[in-house]
This record gives C-alpha cells, structure tokens and sequence, in this order.
C-alpha cells in the first residue's frame, strides 16, 4: 500500500466537511481539512445563522409594534444596520474559533489555501503538495450568477448580509428560501421591497397551502409581489440596478438581490485530473455510499446538489466516516432521509415535514387532508392579523400521518418536535391519543378530528 501524508484530506471545512473530518479523526484515522476561506462554511459565516440573527432584529421590530398592546409605553423605535452588522461580525467570528477549536481538539489539522487536487490521492494547497487514502470533496455550493443576462453584477446574500445601511428600495430576483427570507426580512428593517419570481406562487416545490400563504404574509409586511415575472436582464447603473422584464417594462432600484439559487462549488478544484466529470449544473455524481466513479474520491454535502440542507450534510459526513474508518468498515448506516423536515425563516416563519398535498397524491395515496387556521391568542389579545395555518396528511388506508405542514409563530420549533413522530411512523389515531397542552398553538396539531376534505388520486 502506497505510503500517504494522510488517511483523508477533506477538501471544504463547512458543516460536512468538518463532521466527517472530526468523526474520522475520533475513529483514529489521520485527518487534514483544508478552507480557503473562513472555517464554518456557508451556513454559520454567511448563510443560515447570520439569516436567522437579522430575521431576530426583524421580529424585535414586531414585537415592539406588538408590546404596546399589551400596555407597554415604547416610544418610536428605528432600526441602525451598523451595530447589527458588528455584533453579526463578531459573533461568525467566535463560531469560527469554536469551529478551529473542535477540529483541533479532534486532532484535524487545519490548512488554510484553496485546494486543488492534481491526480489521484493528491491535492496542492499554495507550495504543498499533500496526498491521502482518501479524498473527500465537502466544498459547498455559491451563488448563481449568470441566470440572468446581467445579474452578475448583483448583490447576494453574502453582500446583504454585509450591509452597514438598509437600502431604501430592494428588488428581490427569486422565489426560493433566499428571496422570500430576505424579501420578509427586509420589509421589517424598513425597506420597501419587490419580489420577483417565475411561477404562480413563491417556494416552488411546497405544499401549495403553505405557498399561498407565504405570499400572503409577504403582502401584509408591505412586499410588493410580481409573479410569473422574472427579468429578461439586469442592467448596472449610476444610481443602483435596471431590471427589464419581457413585457418591455423597466424597474429601477438602488440594491437588486439576485436569489436566482445556488450551484455546486466545482470550479477550479482539478476534478478535470481525475477525469471526473461533474453534471450539468455541476455537482459532483456520487453513489448511495458517496463514492464518486474515482477510486478513493467522495464526496457529501451541497456540492452533490441532492439534498441541500446542512443537517444533512452533517449526517452524510457522518455517516461516511463511519463507513471508511468504523468497526464495520464498508457499512454505511444512513438517517432516514425520506422524511426531512426543513423551516423557511420568513415572518412568520414556515415549518414542514413530508410530501406536499399534490406530490402525495401524484405517489397514489387516498389523503385524509386536516386544516387549522386561526389567530393565535396572541394576536387576538392586540387585534393583530396574523395568523397560524396547520395542515396534516394523513393516509386514508393506513391512518398514517404523512406530512405536517405549517406556517406560524414557532413553527419550527413545532414541526423538529413533531418529526420524531413521523420518522417513528405515527398514526392520525396515536395523534388524536395525545392530551393537548394548553392554551398553546401547536395542540391544534392534535385537536383536529374531522377531515376538511378526503381527497383521491387523480380526482
């Protein structure tokens, strides 16, 4: 066997990479991790933990409008981006730390370059030339920016993330997660914002319940929505960005948003000298063990653009660990990724597990559809309008519950608790067995007892 510098060299330190990496190191395997950018990856520096700590500043805005309801003097408050964007700094900054302390702790050593592998087993990084038994390809994914004629010149989310001001005027280019958290977010710190998307309604591929409401609680945070409307191209000016759409018309702003998706990080890492060939938008072909066809090449995560959520990226890392370096090496116990809950952190924000209503229907099951929607207590108290919308799938044949579908204060936190459920395969009848607690709004979730609608295939 040939004599390696290491048994595995992870190329990409975000939330897969540095998973596989400290479990591989754990199970006594000699491990180099190697980031040209920041430790931590997408998801904590520029992605879901900074979203989430500006959709918080969001929601503090609600909640001050909400306190004087409930008898508290607040005088006009106005929101400053800068100590915001200072204290987010700081604190992807000790994540960053915390992240290098546990690689270190593990006994992974950290590289910092880009990486980029030159023939099997070898990867260069600056002057060193590194070779391992293993090499796992972790690198994420990045922005689009050539979907549209000109978009290229436009802000992400990394660079909204980054502001010191809230532009006056946004347009959003998008209708995914991105474009519809950003376009909630936004709206609250004040500015006036236009949506952007190609289909019907925004959050392609949810339950269409769910899709509807979003864009109707867009609507009431003052979003001006534009579907079936995306621009032809975008144009860089002066003052901001043009946006000319097919009809002819033009809309300017000073800050456009492009959150037209995001693609397989490939480029420039070399796949070209293992003769791997990634796919059209990039990623990287792998098995259900995350072998690519490369003896001695995985890779997990974003980069294979099949299930971009970085819990899942973390349990693949896992997993793939376990597999190569465990007791039982070739074993690979996989999660069940078949039920995957998943939250869009708009205001308010969105919760689901399972199949939406068509795609359950298009995989032949006779659906028991249950709803709930209402005014949460606390909305009532102060004559707010917002509301809570629940929604159960529950198989007619086998009384089993499906999905869970929701929109509304805490639903996050309420869907992660009931997918336990799920995953354990519970039925309509052990939901209908559970003793509610009350007065809360997930109880609603097992006080339906009547179908709104029974619905079959094809009907």
């Amino acid at each position: 066997m040939p004599d390696y510098d290491y048994d595995l060299i992870t190329l990409g330190a975000g939330s897969g990479g540095v998973a596989a990496s400290r479990r591989a190191s754990a199970l006594g395997a000699k491990v180099a991790i190697i980031e040209g950018s920041r430790v931590g990856g997408t998801c904590v520096i520029r992605g879901c933990v900074p979203k989430k700590l500006m959709m918080y500043a969001a929601q503090l805005g609600d909640a001050l409008h909400e306190a004087r309801g409930y008898g508290w003097a607040v005088e006009a408050a106005a929101f400053d981006m800068a100590p915001w964007a200072a204290q987010k700094a700081a604190e992807t900054r000790r994540l960053e730390g915390v992240y290098r302390q546990l690689l270190n702790g593990a006994g992974v050593q950290v590289i910092d370059g880009w990486a980029r592998i030159d023939g099997p087993n070898t990867v260069v990084v600056g002057e060193q030339r590194l070779t391992a038994r293993h090499l796992l390809i972790a690198t994420g994914a990045r922005p689009v920016r050539d979907s549209i004629e000109g978009i290229g010149d436009c802000p992400t989310s990394d660079d909204v993330l980054d502001l010191q001001a809230v532009p006056a005027e946004v347009g959003v280019i998008g209708g995914g997660y991105i474009g519809v958290e950003f376009a909630s977010i936004l709206a609250r710190l004040g500015a006036r914002v236009h949506l952007f998307y190609r289909d019907r309604q925004p959050l392609r591929g949810f339950d269409d319940d769910l899709r509807t409401r979003v864009a109707q609680a867009l609507e009431a945070a003052g979003v001006v929505l534009h579907p079936g409307q995306s621009p032809q191209r975008v144009a860089r000016q002066a003052e901001g960005y043009e946006l000319h759409m097919p009809s002819g018309m033009t809309h300017r702003f000073p800050f456009v948003l492009n959150a037209t998706g995001r693609r397989p990080n490939t480029q420039g890492l070399g796949l070209d000298t293992l003769g791997l060939q990634t796919d059209r938008v990039g990623a990287v072909p792998v098995n259900e063990r995350f072998e690519t066809p490369v003896p001695g090449v995985h890779a997990i995560g974003d980069v294979t653009n099949k299930r971009n959520l970085t819990p899942v990226a973390i349990a693949e890392g896992r997993a793939w660990a376990d597999a190569h370096f465990g007791s039982e090496p070739g074993a690979v116990a996989l999660p069940d990724f078949s039920l995957i809950a998943t939250a869009v952190f708009t205001l308010p924000p969105v919760g689901t597990i399972g199949p939406s209503e068509a795609d359950a229907l298009a995989a032949g099951h006779t659906l028991k559809v249950f709803e709930s929607d209402f005014r949460p207590m606390k909305q009532t108290f102060i004559g707010g309008a917002e509301r809570s919308y629940m929604k159960l799938l529950v198989d007619a044949d086998t009384d089993r519950v499906l999905a869970v579908h929701m929109i509304g204060a805490d639903a996050p936190e309420i869907v992660q608790s009931l997918a336990v459920a799920l995953t354990c395969g519970a039925t309509k009848a052990q939901f209908d067995r559970t003793v509610a607690v009350h007065p809360t709004s997930a109880e609603e979730f097992v006080l339906m007892r009547q179908p709104a609608r029974v619905v079959k295939p094809g009907a």
